[in-house]
């Protein structure tokens, strides 16, 4: 029978710890919606114990042929329904209204004091995030102000680009959890198992990203920039949540901007600063680098989910990103156009993703890799 089918990705087992929470969605006999069509469901919700009942109201995004639907919440979260779960669906006249300041906090202060043990939430507002945290007030603000920097920086970043992005639709949550057994606590009702070997992670299907206050603040601040540009990213327009977003261009962008101040530890310095960490792991994969590292690479994402290859997937990216960035910036720039454009649930083959990269830069993959490992010999 045909259906919707959406599976988490297992993340690999970081070094640093710092994984890109994903989500791989499979689609059969499903087309993506003409309009913004908005449903309200009431549906049992898989993910909870019991699994209760619960109301959402938001624009279907792709719909099965038998009646699976993947739709858009009016506070951004995406969900994917199967038939059988749905008790009950109705069609709402007009456009998607995005869910009050009122109703956004009662819901995040429900769902997180539903957790036993876990009733000590607050919730700290910004110009642009809601944090939603147990530790203390004061670290609560700390990483409001990294937030906000990062906000600031990201959107100037790409300004400079001759790149208008618009501002998130949907509220930016964050939640902080005051210790790591509040975080994996937390972390798998989320997800899973998987947070076990996470100091913080994105989640592109509730569009929040999680963390928990790590005793060195130099590594604190990393994780919270990286995943902090991840929600970004999915949420202003440079890449569409379950889109075929290659984890090399993720995870990439996440390690160009997330690079602690070394000169001043605990620290964030702003965007594009050579990333120390991510440097060591490429001059230590270079040296036996195999001839067909790139086209592997931008193909598809086996290295990152392979905890023997994961770290030098991760140097490998951030390197190639720098480069990018550095040296081939307006061609890297439509290059990442192309993606922000990709549907939900469309998948490219790996020829076509690498056609896609060589058109878009103007040269064969072979040519490409030359220009990219002569300039990385470079870095410092």
């Amino acid at each position: 029978m045909p259906r919707l089918v959406s599976v988490f990705m297992r993340p690999a087992i970081m070094l640093c710890g710092l994984v890109w929470m994903g989500c791989v969605t499979v689609l059969a006999d499903a087309t993506a919606a003409k309009e913004a069509d908005v449903l309200r469901v009431q549906f049992r919700n898989q993910g909870s114990s019991g699994k209760r009942i619960r109301t959402v109201v938001g624009e279907v995004i792709v719909e099965a042929q038998d009646g699976g639907v993947m739709m858009l919440a009016d506070d951004g979260h995406l969900w994917t329904l199967q038939p059988e779960q749905i008790q009950k669906r109705t069609s709402v006249t007009g456009p998607l209204s995005v869910v009050s300041e009122d109703a956004m906090e009662q819901r995040l202060l429900e769902e997180v004091g539903g957790q036993p043990g876990e009733a000590d939430f607050a919730i700290h507002r910004t110009d642009h995030y809601w944090i939603v945290y147990n530790s203390s007030e004061a670290y609560a603000k700390r990483v409001g102000g990294l937030f906000e920097s990062l906000y600031r920086s990201f959107y100037t970043y790409w300004e400079n680009q001759h790149w208008d992005l618009p501002e998130p639709r949907f509220p930016l949550v964050a939640v902080l959890l005051k210790d790591r057994k509040s975080f994996v606590k937390y972390g798998k009702a989320d997800i899973g198992d998987s947070v076990e070997n996470m100091i913080g992670y994105y989640n592109l299907s509730t569009n929040r990203m999680t963390t928990f206050n790590v005793p060195n603040w130099e590594r604190n601040v990393s994780t919270i920039i990286h995943e902090a540009t991840h929600q970004l990213a999915y949420n202003c327009g440079l890449q569409t949540r379950f889109a075929d977003n290659p984890m090399w261009v993720s995870e990439g962008l996440a390690t160009f901007f997330e690079s602690p101040d070394r000169r001043k530890p605990g620290r964030w310095r702003g965007v594009g600063r050579v990333n120390r960490t991510n440097l060591a792991r490429w001059q230590r994969y270079q040296r036996n680098r195999p001839t067909d590292s790139l086209g592997r690479l931008l193909s598809d994402d086996n290295r990152y989910r392979n905890t023997a290859t994961a770290a030098d997937a991760y140097g490998e990216g951030w390197a190639l990103t720098y480069f990018l960035m550095k040296a081939r910036r307006k061609q890297y720039v439509q290059y990442l156009r192309q993606l922000s454009e990709g549907k939900p649930l469309a998948v490219q083959s790996p020829r076509s993703r690498i056609e896609m990269f060589e058109s878009a830069l103007g040269a064969d993959l072979d040519t490409i890799d030359r220009q990219f490992v002569k300039f990385m010999r470079r870095v410092r």
